[in-house]
């Protein structure tokens, strides 16, 4: 299992390139608003860019809130999204303690799944995906 990390942040020029790339590759849309993974300036262009994403929480608040079981734990942190069973109802928005999960106008939310479909479309390699396993041997 892996997770994904933002280790050289400070090497983004905040093109949005991950957000898209999520958006389109995961959430099938056209938008940066409709990516797990969201790009923010960090208080200017001369101060760099923040990468806002799910930060894999143990236990996951988000999931607990869930009344339908859309968002559920992965083994080792993170969620899993399933589409199919959100009723738009919201309760994970404030429930994350990093506003790492968005909500478009109808009510679908976008969080990071950890799938690491942005990484390659990174044009500066700011982002990494880390194997949780091989994080716990050293």
């Amino acid at each position: 299992m892996k997770q994904l990390t933002t280790p050289r942040m400070e090497q983004c020029i905040g093109c949005h390139s991950c957000s898209l790339a999520c958006a389109r590759l995961v959430y099938r849309s056209l938008s940066w608003n409709a990516a797990g993974i969201r790009i923010h300036t960090a208080g200017g262009l001369s101060t760099g860019f923040i990468a806002v994403t799910c930060l894999a929480c143990q236990p996951a608040p988000c999931a607990a809130v869930c009344p339908t079981g859309a968002l559920r734990e992965r083994p080792k942190g993170g969620i899993r999204y399933h589409r199919e069973l959100c009723i738009q109802c919201g309760e994970c928005l404030p429930a994350c303690p990093v506003a790492a999960i968005s909500a478009d106008r109808q009510g679908h939310i976008y969080v990071c799944l950890h799938c690491g479909q942005c990484v390659r479309y990174c044009p500066q390699g700011c982002l990494e995906m880390v194997g949780l396993d091989e994080e716990e041997k050293e």
